[in-house]
């Protein structure tokens, strides 16, 4: 089931969530060697630069202003186009 957080398309799926500090958008997908991993994170206010990591917890692997931008790296990371990666409704205004 998919709701404004969630989607999935392309054996990816992608969630949306919140903490105190952070907006979140966690993607898992199969990839040749297994399941693959990756998340961009932005401060709650959504207005500061993108974090890409390999997990919604894991250490930060590079910033971006841009999402197309963020996307790019995410895709590269799961061996997957950027465009084929599904982006939940409530994540679509992320980044500057």
């Amino acid at each position: 089931m998919t709701d404004d957080r969630t989607a999935e398309a392309n054996g990816i799926r992608a969630t949306y969530d919140e903490t105190e500090s952070e907006r979140r958008l966690a993607f898992e997908a199969e990839t040749g060697s297994g399941r693959g991993t990756a998340a961009i994170a932005q401060n709650i206010e959504g207005y500061a630069m993108l974090k890409v990591r390999p997990t919604a917890d894991g250490d930060e692997l590079e910033r971006y202003y841009g999402f197309d931008m963020a996307l790019d790296h995410v895709g590269e990371l799961l061996g997957v186009s950027p465009h084929d990666l599904p982006v939940p409704a409530a994540a679509e205004d992320m980044g500057m």
